[in-house]
């Protein structure tokens, strides 16, 4: 009598994050000192959940982050004086430029902001992750309440 082996298929499924399913958490980062590139790229990463195993890409799967002391964010070489913002008012000759150096005089929040905003997705779904950025130019932040875990860069 012989028995007849039989192969068993496992059927492995990729899961899939749902809206609403994942927990949203807080990160806080303090700029000072640290190049805008570098700073930029580790919270992009965070705001869209490319740091958590459960990550989807048509899903938010990222959490908040809050920087603190935008006014003292690092440009390495001669950034601040020679890379400029630019802007556009939307009527014919409206195109306006400043330095870095300025911008970070004036509105240190829209370095950062602007940064980020380039490393997200150009979607409505980015727009969604950008708005759980908050950006502060100095040490105080009204989010004090909430247990946000360190982020290192």
């Amino acid at each position: 009598m012989s028995i007849k082996k039989t192969r068993v298929h496992l059927r492995r499924q990729t899961w899939v994050a749902k809206p609403g399913e994942v927990a949203k958490g807080w990160h806080q980062v303090d700029a000072t000192d640290i190049p805008l590139g570098r700073l930029a790229t580790e919270v992009a990463t965070v705001l869209m959940g490319k740091h958590r195993p459960e990550y989807t890409p048509h899903v938010d799967t990222g959490e908040f982050v809050i920087v603190t002391n935008a006014s003292k964010v690092g440009l390495t070489g001669r950034k601040g004086q020679q890379k400029l913002r630019m802007r556009y008012t939307g009527f014919p000759g409206g195109l306006k430029a400043e330095t870095y150096d300025t911008v970070r005089e004036r509105a240190p929040e829209k370095l950062i902001e602007d940064a980020v905003r380039r490393m997200l997705p150009k979607n409505r779904l980015g727009r969604q992750m950008l708005k759980k950025l908050k950006v502060y130019a100095g040490a105080d932040h009204p989010h004090k309440g909430v247990n946000a875990a360190e982020l290192k860069v």
